[in-house]
Order: structure tokens, then sequence, then C-alpha cells
């Protein structure tokens, strides 16, 4: 029992109802601060209506939060309208909140689970007041054991894991995404005593072990008999070799109240044949984890059903925890009999040069050198249900066999542990990927993807020494050349996070509306404000606009008060409508309006400043601007006096600080104890056991060289141009192997990049405001054309190098050395009154950060 001093106790405490007497509205505040200490998600129920009577149409997922005031801990569940602060990553674990209100709920709408209260009462979230991340609040987080806390309103010493507060589900989901788990209950290592198993298990031989039955004999059974030994649960021992693992599948949905609606499929074989195994709801919590292809495992009390995809003429065989509840029971090699031990599984690996002639949606196993790893980011499905969000990254793998790199677009596999250790200058196996060609064949591009069986292993957590493949000649044949690799040299070239698209757009807009079967979708400006604005966290979206460029910017990070910039209109500089957010990252965040009763006790907008309706819903004005190359929290900058609008204004500035900032030395790691080949000897060992910086150099003694040339030919301005600053996250990174976990913890899914904490490959970015033709709307957008040279993918391409050109290769060329950003800017005013087809790269970044970048822009002829 917590202490009797907490928050909670003065407050939750005391607001505590008589057992079932309590109002649904009743509601207490907590002034003081509160600490997030975790969010956890789910998928709502049929109860659904019951616990939320005015918010029924407010998507499928629910929220549980865990609270603490440092002393003790509570469990509650977010309304629904808050739920977009947890959607676009507002409200995260390790923020404190203040003047919490808390909506009691009493017994008789609480599912029962054990995590619900001794009291039998229970609180729902209804709104909330997020702090400044750099106000002091009393409390470190680092110095709180917070899972020791104990829990508000429990007496137990050690309560059992969390379940869902307000539906009839037993795990919980991850935050982003449906297809990793997420929690403790997940077992890593098979229980000592399975369900079933008993004594019955202990008398089996530990030598000479043989099935009673083998799949053949089951298949025939069941086709082509009259049932026989596969009616009803089959008791026989079936002893198999897992040849491929299924990503989990969940199935959960807002009308059934099935309590772990999950799924995995397992291809398994013995000598007779190969068959499904489909390991249903809690078999999956209980074994998912603990089974890898490779295993020997043996079932019994399992059901024959016809398969899945009914127009296969073939079986299945179903694994549930009841009716019957199966025995599961993996094996050692030496335990089985000889005559009866499935084979090895097969792979197909395919290095870089041949993988150049593969078909279109072949399957291949490939192995790699990690050189790039990008940050996580999601897509809407495409599988017509329009609601889930699929979470995926690049990685690009070399080999040594060809010149061009393996590029691998990596969906999660149900295998979170291992996607969040993929550093580079890691070894990499991915199996059963497939091919996916790009439809433009003047780059013959093609890049690796998920299947549904695909799987990923990579050194550090010791997956290779484990797996038969190591023993193959392709991966000997891959760790021999790795042993002739330099550190210095790959990690020269090794990249993380970052703005990156792959295969790139056409530079023809024929050939990219031919890629888009004709429809480009065109939007206006206010839809294209207001579909940015639904984007949840790290989801990207590709947008079409018609419009001109009126301003361009050439800014180095960190120096956006110094800046190259050329304007069409002095209206362009000062839109008459901001729509950056105030600095304070302080509001208060309260249940949409369809909540009136919560949204009542809401004060106006003030110091602290509080969360009103969503800006969507208020009317947009032609003019207003929708801020941020990649950010909607916008510099504050004075507007430049009106300059006879109406006329162009075409002078070329360079804005300069009163104190030049000087320019960061480049970090460079170096190999440790002058052993050129540490890294990647200690990664190819595991096999045994059971862009490139110069070009990037030469770039910026370039640029310094230039200084002083641009500095005489421009003129210093009275006022900045208004944009914000370029995200952190949209430049890539070096990789920094020594402080390796902490770069790719900032660039996972919920992580934050700390300005200047690590290198970035690009001290320069391009600014380019479009005016939208259809309704005047502003919008600012990042241009990257030198990125090229450092990009993961870079694309070969020759051009002229003028403004049309380079807007249409969404680069500089490759084989001329690139214009400076004086001369480019200089070359701006050609883009006066162009009509462009502009395609937009959207994704949101967390927060107030929604990162826009100009990937291609083609001139309209007519």
């Amino acid at each position: 029992m917590a202490a009797a001093g907490c928050l909670f106790h003065r407050t939750l405490a005391r607001s505590r109802p008589g057992t079932n007497k309590a109002s649904p509205s009743s509601s207490v505040v907590c002034r003081e601060f509160l600490y997030v200490v975790d969010l956890q998600r789910y998928t709502r129920d049929q109860g659904f209506p019951v616990y939320f009577p005015q918010a029924v149409l407010k998507g499928d997922d629910l929220y549980d939060a865990t609270l603490s005031d440092g002393d003790c801990r509570v469990q509650v569940t977010l309304d629904p309208g808050l739920n977009r602060l947890v959607e676009r990553n507002i409200l995260r674990p390790g923020l404190a909140v203040r003047h919490a209100t808390f909506s009691t709920a009493i017994t008789a709408q609480l599912p029962e689970c054990s995590g619900a209260f001794g009291e039998g009462d229970s609180y729902r979230l209804v709104s909330l007041e997020v702090k400044d991340e750099d106000e002091e609040v009393g409390v470190r987080w680092s110095d709180v054991d917070w899972d020791s806390l104990p829990w508000f309103g429990s007496s137990k010493t050690e309560a059992g894991p969390l379940v869902p507060l307000r539906a009839s589900r037993s795990v919980f989901l991850p935050l982003w995404n449906n297809v990793d788990y997420s929690g403790e209950v997940w077992m890593e290592a098979p229980a000592t005593d399975k369900e079933g198993a008993g004594q019955e298990a202990e008398e089996e031989p530990e030598e000479g072990r043989c099935p009673a039955v083998t799949i053949s004999k089951l298949r025939e059974s069941y086709l082509y008999g009259r049932r026989g030994i596969t009616r009803g649960a089959v008791q026989h021992e079936l002893i198999v070799r897992i040849i491929n693992k299924s990503h989990l599948m969940y199935y959960g949905r807002t009308d059934r109240n099935c309590e772990c609606p999950y799924k995995a499929v397992l291809e398994v074989h013995d000598r007779t044949g190969n068959v499904w195994v489909v390991l249903w709801n809690s078999v999956c919590v209980s074994w998912y984890r603990c089974l890898k292809p490779g295993d020997i495992i043996s079932l019994r009390r399992y059901r024959v059903k016809q398969h899945y995809q009914a127009e296969l003429n073939d079986i299945e065989i179903s694994v549930n925890s009841r009716n019957p509840a199966a025995q599961i029971s993996v094996l050692q090699e030496s335990s089985v009999s000889p005559d009866y031990l499935p084979p090895a599984p097969t792979y197909s690996f395919y290095n870089s040069k041949e993988l150049l002639d593969r078909p279109n949606g072949a399957e291949c196993d490939v192995i790699g050198l990690l050189t790039f790893s990008g940050r996580p980011e999601r897509i809407r499905s495409k599988d017509g249900r329009g609601v889930e969000l699929l979470e995926y990254r690049w990685l690009r793998l070399e080999d040594g066999m060809s010149e061009q790199p393996v590029m691998v677009k990596l969906f999660s596999t149900s295998q979170p542990e291992t996607h969040l250790r993929l550093y580079p200058l890691s070894v990499v196996v991915c199996t059963r990927l497939k091919v996916v060609r790009s439809s433009d064949q003047s780059h013959n591009c093609f890049y690796l993807t998920n299947t549904t069986y695909t799987q990923v292993y990579c050194t550090g957590q010791g997956h290779h020494s484990e797996m038969s493949y190591r023993r193959l000649r392709p991966v000997r044949q891959f760790l021999q050349w790795l042993r002739s690799q330099d550190d210095e040299e790959v990690l020269n070239r090794a990249l993380i996070g970052g703005f990156f698209i792959y295969p790139p757009p056409p530079v023809s807009l024929e050939t990219y509306m031919k890629d888009r079967r004709g429809e480009l979708g065109f939007l206006q400006g206010a839809e294209l404000k207001r579909e940015v604005e639904r984007l949840c966290y790290r989801e990207r979206h590709t947008f079409c606009i018609q419009a001109t460029i009126t301003m361009v910017t050439y800014s180095r990070r960190g120096e956006e008060d110094r800046c190259l910039f050329w304007t069409d209109r002095a209206s362009s500089l000062c839109p008459s409508s901001a729509s950056s957010s105030s600095p304070s990252s302080r509001h208060r965040y309260a249940s949409p309006p369809s909540s009136p009763s919560y949204f009542s006790q809401l004060p106006l907008l003030s110091t602290p400043h509080s969360f009103r309706p969503p800006l969507s819903s208020s009317p947009s004005s032609p003019s207003l601007s929708l801020a941020s190359p990649s950010s909607l929290v916008s510099k504050s900058t004075p507007c430049p006096p009106d300059r006879r609008a109406g006329k162009s204004w075409k002078r070329k500035q360079l804005l300069q600080a009163d104190t030049p900032t000087k320019r960061s030395p480049r970090i460079t790691l170096q190999p440790e104890q002058n052993n050129k080949t540490v890294i990647l000897f200690e990664a190819s060992m595991e096999f045994l056991e059971n862009t490139n910086s110069d070009d990037n150099n030469d770039e910026d003694d370039e640029d310094d060289d230039n200084d002083d040339e641009d500095t005489s030919s421009f003129v210093t301005a009275h006022t900045l141009p208004a944009f914000s600053p370029v995200a952190v996250e949209t430049l890539p990174m070096r990789y920094d192997h020594t402080h390796r976990e902490e770069q790719v913890a900032a660039v996972a899914m919920g992580g934050r990049v700390t300005p200047e904490r690590f290198d970035s490959t690009l001290d320069g970015y391009y600014t380019l405001r479009l005016r939208a033709l259809s309704d005047g709307v502003l919008i600012d957008t990042v241009f990257l054309p030198h990125a090229s040279s450092s990009s993961p993918a870079p694309l070969l391409s020759s051009h002229s190098n003028t403004w049309t050109s380079i807007l249409s290769h969404g680069a500089f060329s490759s084989h001329t050395p690139p214009p400076s950003p004086g001369d480019l800017i200089a070359m701006a005013s050609r883009l006066t009154n162009q009509r462009l087809v502009c395609i937009v790269e959207a994704c949101h970044l967390g927060g107030a950060t929604t990162e826009l970048v100009l990937s291609r822009a083609f001139q309209l002829t007519h």
C-alpha cells in the first residue's frame, strides 16, 4: 500500500465515493506534477459504448497510462479525446504533466481483470497539461526506480502483469504497430511445466525418439480417407522441424471480445512432407518467442483442418490452448532417432550481383554488412482496411560483389529486440525476402522487402552462431570479403537515420504520371494543410500540388540567423496569418467538444497555454502559411516591412548575425588500438561461435573557400525571412560506433535526437517556399539536392544543373561540380512565375514537428 502522504491519496482517495455510488461524470483535479511512466495500447471491444458513450466513433484504439507522483503508481485510461496526443507523440513516457483531471468509473463499468483496484475504483484521465521539457519539476527521471513503486489502491506486495482496463483483452499492443509483441507476458523461454505436459512428457525416452504419425499419414487420412486418426483431437505425437516462421498476426475486432486475438504460422516438415502449423491465441504468448526456424518440436493434442486458403486442397495443424490444450515441446536433435530426424532448413542466398537478374517477386535470402540503418517510419496499410499503420525502415547492405548495394525495405517481423540492434557495421542476414523492381526501367532499380515469413538476424545477439546457414558457401565467401575491409573506410560511409526516399522518383512528369497510373491526386494548399495535420507519429505520405516558388533560402544547420535567400514577393516573407505554435511547449489538452462537460473546465489560451479544439476545426484563411520545412514550431523572426506590395522584390541578401557562429569541427571516429579491422573482425567471429566522407569533406572545404566570395557578393539585410530550421531528424547522421546504443535509441520510434549530439552528413540545406496555384496557401519545404553524394543510395544522373533540371532530378548532376549556394541563389530569379508540379514528402516527427521535403518539381509546359 502506498504511503498516505502521496498525491493520489490527497486527491483521488478523497474523491472516491461509496461502492457502486459513483457518477461517471464526477471528477477531481490533481494540480501538482505527475510523471508518465508508461503508455499502453489496446483495441476496444463491445464494451466501448458503455465506458465512453460520447466517443463511439473515436477510432479503434484505447490507451492506459501509468502515472506516478514519485511515491506510488496508478493505472488510468485516457479519454478517447486525448488519443491524438499519443498518436502524435506529444504525450509520451518520461514527460511530466499537471492539472490532470480524472473522472471516476464505478465497478460495474470495469471488466474483470487483475488490473482493477482493490476497492473496485478506476479512473479515466480527461484533461492534462504537458510541461515544458526545460522546466524543473523537482524529481529527476533517472533518480527513481519507477517499477519498484507500489500501486495506489492495492495492498498486494507483488502485483501481476497489467491488463487493459477498458476491454476484455489479456495483452497490450505495441504503441506503433500491430505486428510486434509487447510486455513481459510474452515468454522468451519455454515454461518448465506446460499445460497438459505433466508426467507423460517425463516418460519419453531421452534418445531414439520416434514419431507416432507422419505428415504424409495425416494428409492422406484427412484428404483421402475417412478422417480416421485425424478425427477430433489427434493424440499421436508428431515430430517436425520448423523451416519458416511468420510474423504475428493480430485479428482483434471492435465487435468481438476475444482476449488474445493473435495467430502465427509455422511451416514445418519431416521426411515425408511439409505442412503449416497455426498457433492460436494464448499459445502465441507462451510459445512464439520460444520457437525459431531450425528447431525440432514435438506436437500432441492438435487438430487437423482444411488449409485456411480454401483454394489449396491441403491441410493445416491447429494448435490451441483449449479444446483441447495442445502439448508442445522443443527437442534436441540427439533425442530423435536418426531414421526420423527431419532435414535441416534450406536457404537460397543471392549476392548483390546475382540479384540484378532476379525477376520481380522472386524470393531470396541475403547476407551483408549494414552501412545504413534508416529511421523507422510508418505507412497506411493497403489491404483495404485503411486503418493499420505498418512500421518499416530502410537498410543498405554491402557484400563486395558489385558496386550496387542491396536495399531492403524492412517491415516489422515480430522481432523488436533485433530491430533495435540493427546498428551499422553489423552483419545482417534476412531470410525469405522478395524482389520488388521499379517500373522505371531507366535506372534498373530494385529493392527487397518482406514476405509473411521474413526473419532477421544480426550480430550482437548470438543469432549467427545458432543458425545452420553459417556453414553455407555464400556465407563463407562473404565473411572472407568482410575480413579484408578496413574499419575506418566503412565508418566513413556508415549512416543512420535522416530523410530517405527509394527508389528515386522519375525525372519526368510523364513517367511519374505513368507510375501513378495517370492520377496524381492534386491537392489544394488548404487540403494539403489538413492532410498534414491528420498524420500520426512517423507516418509518411506523398502529396502532389501545383505551385510556384516564391522564396529560396540556403542555411547552415544551427546558423539559421545567417542565410542566403532570394524572394519573388515581399508578402512571402511574412504570411498574413502564421500557423506557428508558441515557443512554449507546455500545453493543456482535453477531450474535444464531443465531451462538452470536460472541455468546459478548461481556461482560455494563457501563458502555460491551454489546448483548444484542434486547429483544423477552425476556418482556414487562404493566406495561411503551412509553416515549417520540418517543423510547425517556427522561430520568432520579425516580418519585413511592406515593400510596395504587388511589385517583385528580387534582392539577393546575406543575413548576418552580430557575432558569427563558429562551425563545430566534424567528429571522426578512429579504429581502436591501431587495429584497422577490430569492429568487422568481431562481427565475423560470431559465425565461428556456437555518400562517402572524402567527398563531403571536399565539399565542405569548397564551401569554406566560397564564404568570403559569397559575403562580398551580398549585402546585409535588416530582417530575417520567416522560416523554421530543419529538423534534426531530417538530416542523416554519421554512425558513431562508440555511442551506437544512444544513437540508435534516438532514431527509434519514440526516440528524440538531441541537436549537435551527433555529427550530420550535411551542414547546409535549402528551403523552398511554395505558393499553391489553387488558393495561394504558402508551404515551406526542405530541398536537399546536395544530399546525393552522401545518400545511402546515390542516384547517378547527368544534367545541366539549372534550377529546372535540379528540381526534376531532386539532386545536382553527378558528372559535374555542383553550383555553390551563392550561384544557385543568384539563378533563383529564373523560377519567377514558373508553374510546377511539386512532389512533397511529408512525415510527422512528433509533437509540433512535421517534415516536408520537396523530392521533385516538374515544370508545366502547358
